[in-house]
């Protein structure tokens, strides 16, 4: 009967009302806005809390603004790579493609899964030809440092090529043994995207392969040369495309390379085009379905739902 039905309706409606009040209570779901309230009560004092964390000393302001709404779905955690580049792929379509538009979409795509390195190496075996690891930088997608290291390559050095390195016989009383570092460095890298220039010579001296689909190497980036009007196939140098697009010098003087400049500047420049460049690297990838997982049009009312709750969870709300 139309009344049973109302009943059992409504039961199911209060059951969905308590279980939302428990996951609120656990922090699990964020209290809905009433009407009328121009914030959650916990808004002014997560705020405070973000402030006094950060340690900033901004001056406060009266309006609080409202945070920038996302242009389309985020992505999960554990996105891959191609479902990262799918995603530039929408903002880019969504967006002008600008500068601006990087900086604002950028946080968006976890910035956390993205870091740029640089390596400088010294001369080792027979004439010191060959190259060896002497120094190694990491920084975060803010061009933060995360990583800088001396090590002390696994031969003798015979060049310390400090005109070009940075690197003297005084640092290598600090160095720490490259197997030790290449452990450390190759747990940073682990599941990220990769940001460098000619990458592929950081890559050898760490005697390590990372992925293709998460390497981003400037140098091979042809819409750099084109902003910065140079020829698209010409080998550019890091110091040439920080002069002509970041109006930044770099690798100046006689005391040689700073591995983590040359890293913040590798990911500045991967940052004036992001978009454009993940969009096209989209384009290049084989169509994949989305996920059920993570697919951002199901309805995550569903959830709440009795199947979807484990009976113990169940007994603990009602």
């Amino acid at each position: 009967t139309p009344q049973g039905r109302s009943k059992k309706k409504s039961r199911k409606h209060q059951r969905f009302m308590e279980r939302r009040a428990l996951l609120e209570q656990k922090g699990l779901l964020s209290p809905r806005r009433r009407p009328g309230s121009q914030a959650s009560a916990a808004g002014p004092q997560a705020h405070t809390t973000l402030t006094k964390a950060a340690g900033t000393t901004a001056p406060r302001c009266g309006k609080v603004p409202k945070p920038k709404q996302a242009v389309s779905p985020s992505l999960s955690p554990s996105a891959s790579p191609a479902s990262i580049a799918r995603h530039h792929s929408v903002l880019l379509s969504q967006g002008n493609g600008s500068s601006k538009g990087v900086r604002t979409s950028s946080p968006l795509l976890h910035p956390g899964k993205y870091v740029a390195i640089d390596c400088e190496m010294v001369g080792t075996g027979p004439q010191g030809r060959l190259s060896e690891l002497a120094r190694c930088s990491v920084v975060n997608y803010e061009g933060d440092v995360i990583y800088d290291k001396y090590v002390q390559p696994e031969l003798p050095i015979v060049d310390y090529r400090t005109r070009w390195s940075g690197i003297t016989k005084q640092h290598m009383k600090s160095a720490i043994p490259f197997k030790a570092a290449q452990a450390e460095i190759l747990k940073i890298l682990k599941n990220k995207i990769v940001v460098g220039h000619a990458i592929h010579n950081d890559f050898q001296a760490l005697k390590y392969f990372h992925p293709k689909d998460r390497t981003r190497d400037t140098s091979q980036i042809p819409m750099l040369k084109q902003r910065a009007g140079l020829p698209v196939r010409a080998r550019v140098s890091l110091k040439s495309l920080a002069m002509h697009l970041l109006q930044k010098k770099i690798q100046v003087g006689c005391k040689g390379h700073s591995s983590v400049e040359d890293a913040q500047t590798a990911m500045e420049l991967y940052r004036l085009v992001e978009v454009q460049w993940e969009a096209e690297l989209a384009r290049s990838l084989p169509p994949r379905p989305p996920s059920p997982i993570t697919d951002s049009t199901t309805d995550s009312n569903q959830y709440m739902d009795d199947r979807y709750w484990p009976t113990d969870l169940m007994a603990s709300s009602l």
